[in-house]
């Protein structure tokens, strides 16, 4: 792994639409900080498991969060780790060609392969803890309670480090057919993005809206 592209690997190079691969880590990281939602792929049973969880991404690590009773977090636990795939994709539009065959999506995926363990340093487990908070909502880590004792023996954080990481991403236009171009059918591209509504205040709160949420909001997301 260089200092700007994570290192290729089986696992990493697609089998399909290789061009549209990248190792990049500035692009990796980019797509992986502008969403919170992931999807955590494991092997339970002997059977595969999906599940999509929070998680947020410090340096070279994804900090995963659980339940201490969860199947991934108690895998997790043991010595060597639990071998798991940590995907993150994010639409930009819906692709809308002349024939049903030539319709497609622009996105960008991230898909992670690596071991997962439990972090079990405090320190650790408190930065961790933090940047799930900001991932979602920067800044919100500061202006909210710390986890208790007893909430800190209910939650578990898993660490997967950042090394057999790729990106694979779609841009651009229709591609329609050279024949399907005279065809009455509108073709085009319907962008794709997240947009925040107004802050809606629970009864107990009394103070205006943060700054950081004000920001938050008024900012455009990434989808």
């Amino acid at each position: 792994m260089s200092d700007t592209a994570y290192a290729r690997t089986p696992r990493t190079v697609p089998t399909r639409s290789r061009d549209r691969a990248s190792w990049d880590r500035a692009a990796v990281h980019a797509v992986l900080d502008s969403a919170w939602v992931c999807h955590l792929g494991f092997v339970a049973d002997g059977a595969p498991v999906v599940l999509p969880t929070v998680y947020a991404r410090v340096g070279d690590a994804l900090y995963l969060h659980g339940s201490t009773g969860s199947r991934p977090l108690r895998g997790a636990g043991a010595d060597e780790g639990l071998p798991v795939c940590v995907t993150v994709t994010l639409v930009d539009g819906i692709v809308l060609a002349k024939s049903a065959f030539n319709h497609s999506v622009n996105y960008r995926s991230v898909v992670a392969h690596g071991t997962a363990f439990q972090v079990t340093d405090l320190d650790e487990l408190a930065t961790a803890l933090d940047a799930l908070v900001d991932q979602a909502v920067p800044g919100r880590s500061a202006d909210a309670r710390p986890a208790n004792a007893k909430e800190l023996a209910a939650t578990a954080v898993v660490r997967l480090d950042l090394d057999e990481v790729s990106l694979k991403s779609r841009t651009g236009g229709v591609k329609d057919d050279e024949d399907d171009l005279p065809l009455p059918h509108w073709s085009g591209v319907v962008p794709v993005r997240t947009v925040y509504a107004a802050p809606e205040p629970h009864a107990s709160t009394t103070g205006p809206v943060p700054g950081y949420l004000a920001d938050f909001v008024a900012g455009e997301q990434p989808c």
